[in-house]
């Protein structure tokens, strides 16, 4: 008796059906195994940028390459001292540009934002309209215009002629994000503020901005790639001069037509991503629930 309610409860066992939500062993190791795949095809390009990065130049392009061969920290010696292109002109200009631009796009998304997620005012509809359609337009179309733009103003070569252009590029990406997180902010908390004798500037500053700081996390970190990344505008916009130039743009000394000098571009290649990733690493608990917000709401 005993055996055939054993053997009636493994047969009940096999037959019932697999929870809503697992998998079997066979589709896990699968599963698991293209996510391998996967992650070594991302990382091995800049495991490899890192490798080339510590060999001469000669040999960066081997027939047959390898992993320690003649490797030294030379061409980071070359490129830190000023041997190889003006690393430290170029570094400086480019924090200097990311910043105002990250500052000053971060404010203007911000303020913009909360006044289109709080207020009705005639044209609100065209002005989320517009930001929409500037965001349609590719960078190579709006060089031109721009270009005038600036030459007008006499800004044409200078620093807060591109912190300008930037900031018109990454504006209306961060007044939607923005706002779809102002969204999600209750409006009681404005009405609260207001009872309490703050005017509607003291609302917006000390009430919901640090509210919204998962949001202007993740705006901040898009301002300050765009402006730290970006050539296009940066080759067009600033002074030939090579103390003028950003870090995206001088790294093009190191290829040019007759030579090209792999393993001091990789190094700069190197020295350029270490900022992105520290501002990276600073933002990353704000980045899932900023994104998160800002794409649903509103």
């Amino acid at each position: 008796m005993s055996i055939d309610a054993a053997s009636l409860r493994a047969s009940s066992a096999a037959a019932r059906p697999r929870g809503r939500g697992r998998r079997s062993t066979l589709a896990s190791i699968g599963l698991h195994g293209a996510l391998v795949i996967a992650s070594l095809i991302a990382v091995f390009p800049v495991f490899w940028v890192v490798v080339v990065s510590f060999k001469p130049d000669a040999k960066a392009i081997e027939a047959t390459p390898s992993l320690f061969n003649d490797s030294s920290v030379d061409n980071y010696t070359d490129v830190l001292s000023g041997a190889k292109g003006s690393f430290l002109a170029w570094f400086g200009n480019s924090v200097l540009i990311a910043a105002l631009t990250t500052v000053l796009g971060v404010l203007l998304a911000a303020t913009t934002a909360y006044a289109l997620s709080r207020f009705r005012f005639p044209g609100r509809h065209w002005l989320l309209l517009s930001f929409l359609v500037v965001q349609m337009f590719p960078f190579a179309v709006l060089i031109v215009p721009l270009y005038n733009i600036l030459l007008k103003l006499g800004l044409q070569g200078s620093a807060l002629g591109l912190v300008l252009v930037y900031c018109s590029t990454a504006i209306p990406f961060c007044t939607f994000m923005l706002k779809g997180y102002f969204d999600g902010i209750p409006a009681d908390i404005d009405e609260a503020g207001r009872v309490d004798g703050l005017s509607p500037l003291g609302v917006f500053w000390r009430l919901v901005l640090p509210l919204a700081r998962p949001g202007l996390a993740v705006t901040g970190f898009y301002s300050f790639i765009v402006a730290w990344s970006e050539v296009a505008f940066a080759s067009a916009f600033l002074s030939a001069a090579d103390e003028s130039k950003t870090l995206a743009v001088g790294l093009q000394v190191f290829v040019q037509q007759n030579r090209a000098e792999w393993g001091h571009l990789a190094a700069a290649s190197v020295l350029v991503a270490i900022p992105a990733v520290i501002v990276f690493y600073a933002v990353q608990r704000f980045l899932v629930s900023g994104l998160a917000a800002g794409s649903v709401k509103g």
